[in-house]
């Protein structure tokens, strides 16, 4: 639980086994959802905490990528080749971070589904 407080994909791993262990042993899980008030041991809404805190990390890491490379392409303004190079890393680079952000949020958002 506490992993999945600093990184949301954590949460990835430990649901679906969590699922499975439930399925295997009902009665167990019953009474401690019933004992904490909650779906033990990940809650519907520590899912979607954990979906809004990936999506503003996201943002935040989109906000310093961009700024990052608004810098690097000042600094180059008199290299066209230099530009164009940084511009593609910086194509290159958000793409990887983009597909990565969009996997993850997609992938909790079905741990909530019944």
């Amino acid at each position: 639980m506490s992993a999945s407080l600093t990184d949301p994909r954590v949460l990835l791993t430990w649901q679906p086994l969590a699922r499975s262990m439930r399925a295997l042993m009902p009665d167990v899980f019953e009474s401690l959802d019933k004992a904490g008030g909650v779906m033990f041991p990940f809650p519907v809404e520590r899912i979607q905490a954990a979906h809004a805190q990936w999506t503003a990390e996201w943002l935040v890491w989109e906000r310093a990528h961009d700024a990052e490379y608004k810098a690097r392409a000042a600094e180059a303004q008199s290299s066209p080749s230099r530009l164009d190079a940084i511009e593609r890393e910086k194509l290159e680079t958000y793409q990887r971070r983009y597909e990565e952000y969009i996997r993850v949020a997609r992938a909790l958002q079905a741990l909530t589904a019944p």
